[in-house]
């Protein structure tokens, strides 16, 4: 038994293509990515490509500016997301980032915050005990030896967030 011709790849192959694609840049359109995986020289078809979206767990989300792209929910689970990849997701999405005690708050356009809390979770950054992801907001939990302020700075120097002066309630400037 021979395997897929040339330009042709199996599914699964060609879904690990996809998955790389929709990490490494915006992708806004099925016809998009179907010239994308051309130019890696991999046939598919539009109607290929959008059940592979769908197998994949793809779904639009809002780009800052206002723009839709295809995302991917989750990383699979046995496999650490890299470093890039992380700076990668909150450079784009995450545009606030606060804390209190052991929590972190990160604040995204409506409808990423899941890709940013899959990204967390991928990570293995030392210190998070896990995320909770809404529509544009992630709970980001932190242990208490490395604690939400440390985490927090750490994660604004990542996604390139500038450090917001808050006023506190009382009226004192805090953080």
């Amino acid at each position: 038994m021979s395997g897929p011709a040339p330009g042709r790849l199996t599914k699964h192959q060609r879904q690990h293509r996809i998955t790389k694609l929709l990490e490494s840049q915006p992708v806004t359109s099925q016809a998009q990515l179907v010239a994308l995986l051309a130019d890696e020289g991999v046939d598919a078809t539009q109607t290929t490509v959008s059940r592979d979206l769908e197998d994949l767990g793809a779904m639009k989300v809002r780009l800052p500016g206002g723009e839709t792209a295809y995302a991917l929910p989750e990383l699979p689970v046995h496999q650490v997301a890299p470093e890039d990849h992380l700076r990668r997701v909150l450079g784009e999405w995450v545009v606030e980032v606060g804390h209190s005690g052991n929590l972190v708050v990160l604040r995204t356009p409506p409808g990423s915050a899941h890709v940013v809390g899959s990204a967390l979770d991928r990570s293995a950054v030392v210190g998070v005990v896990g995320t909770v992801a809404g529509d544009d907001t992630v709970l980001v939990v932190v242990s208490e030896e490395v604690g939400g302020d440390a985490m927090a700075t750490r994660l604004r120097d990542v996604a390139g967030v500038a450090a917001a002066h808050k006023i506190a309630l009382n009226g004192k400037d805090g953080d």
